[in-house]
Parts: structure tokens; C-alpha cells; sequence
């Protein structure tokens, strides 16, 4: 069997070129559930939170997939949106100057 993986049509909507396979391997997850949400967040957190552009990126992917279970599945939706306001928030406590400025510039 062959799984089907959405593509990412964030460049195509916006011009931003995505420079992390996050979108993909969330994709991934969605299809093995909360769990699998979960490990993968806690994963790519844990290998990238000191990389602002990756941990940009992250947080553009959670609120992304955030919108897309909205009204198609309030489970992933609700775990999506913790998500991203944990990473938000991260984000916002702990970049600075450059950093932070990248992140609010990308994520307007």
C-alpha cells in the first residue's frame, strides 16, 4: 500500500520556500494519529529548537496543519493549536534580536 502525503502549498500561496521537510513528516504523523503527532513535535523540537529559522518553520507547520483539521477533525485541530501556541510562545521567550525578528517578519 502506498500512502498518500499532501504537499505543503505554502510557496505557491505565499512565495515562502520551504528549507525543512517538517510540512511532509507532520503529514506523516497525522496518518498514525495523536501520538505520533506528539513524538514528532517533540523531535524535531528537541534537534532544531536552536536553528530560529527551523523553529520558524515549525511553527508555521503546526498552525498550517492547525488549519487544516479545523471542522474536519477537532482532535488533531485542538492538538495542532496547543501546539502552536507552545512553540509561539517558546519562540517569543527565547529569540532575541535577529532571531526574533525573522520569526515575526516569516510568520506575519
Amino acid at each position: 500500500t502506498i500512502m498518500k502525503i499532501e504537499d505543503w502549498t505554502i510557496e505557491e500561496m505565499t512565495g515562502y520556500k520551504p528549507i525543512t521537510t517538517f510540512y511532509t513528516d507532520f503529514s506523516i504523523a497525522d496518518k498514525f494519529g495523536v501520538e505520533a503527532i506528539k513524538d514528532t513535535y517533540k523531535r524535531v523540537f528537541q534537534e532544531w529548537k536552536h536553528d530560529y529559522k527551523y523553529i520558524t518553520e515549525l511553527a508555521m507547520v503546526l498552525n498550517w496543519k492547525l488549519w487544516r483539521w479545523y471542522g474536519k477533525n477537532d482532535e488533531l485541530s485542538m492538538l495542532y493549536d496547543s501546539l502552536w501556541k507552545e512553540i509561539d510562545g517558546w519562540c517569543i521567550d527565547n529569540l532575541k534580536g535577529k532571531e526574533l525578528e525573522y520569526y515575526y517578519k516569516t510568520t506575519d
